[in-house]
């Protein structure tokens, strides 16, 4: 099956898992492959792209084999399931560039966020609730 959105994230973030969850949730025409960075076969099956690039922020493939990354991909995501007015106005002329500004923000310090909003840092608990779940 072609995807037409491989996205790349970090499965160690608590908010970064709970959005993959949800998106998934809502893929019911399977528009998306979801692949967690963190675990032990990416390299092996990923090895042209680089681990630290796609740590430092989300980043998808298209079904063109473009690379796309940060709120790019995600309001791609929420687009193929039906939700992309939602992030919509964040890819709109001016307010983009604040956007990725606050993105680049996030990402850099998601550990440091997720753990203000849900107590939970970068924890063994999301990594083993992760490998159960496939997402």
């Amino acid at each position: 099956m072609t995807h037409e959105l491989t996205i790349f994230y970090d499965g160690y973030c608590p908010l970064c898992l709970a959005e993959m969850r949800k998106l998934k949730a809502l893929d019911t025409s399977q528009a998306i492959a979801f692949v967690d960075i963190q675990e032990d076969s990416f390299n092996q099956n990923y090895p042209h792209l680089n681990w630290q690039a796609l740590n430092a922020r989300i980043h998808g493939y298209l079904n063109d084999g473009r690379l796309i990354s940060g709120l790019d991909v995600t309001h791609l995501a929420w687009k193929l399931v039906g939700k992309g007015w939602v992030y919509a106005p964040l890819r709109w002329p001016v307010i983009r560039w604040f956007a990725d500004l606050a993105y680049n923000v996030f990402a850099k310090h998601r550990y440091t966020i997720s753990f203000l909003l849900t107590g939970k840092k970068r924890c063994l608990p999301c990594e083993t609730a992760k490998k159960g779940s496939n997402v």
